[in-house]
């Protein structure tokens, strides 16, 4: 907790010293991309099995969907590979995103 405290201190203190002059501006910086495009495919496809069969820990993060009566659940750590999934739920087309 001590650790913690003086993290915070030191941040309050440092943005403090911060003044609206000093802040460099980025607003003409150019853009980098890491990674090319389409580089991390999203699943157009999602496939599911039940709660019980997910293989997944009683408090796994998810993010759950339920439209007209139907629900998917998205696991999250299958989403930090994929980061978006193209689904229809309830007969609504969605994009899941993470």
């Amino acid at each position: 907790m001590k650790n913690y405290t003086l993290i915070l201190i030191l941040l309050l203190a440092t943005t403090a010293c911060t003044t609206a002059e000093e802040q460099q501006d980025y607003s003409n910086d150019e853009i980098r991309t890491l990674l090319p495009y389409d580089a991390i495919p999203a699943i157009t496809e999602p496939q599911f099995v039940s709660a019980s069969a997910a293989k997944l820990d009683a408090d796994a993060p998810i993010i759950g969907v339920n439209l007209n009566d139907e629900s998917h659940a998205y696991s999250l750590y299958l989403l930090n590979g994929h980061e978006i999934v193209n689904d229809v739920v309830g007969g609504m087309n969605i994009a899941t995103t993470w």
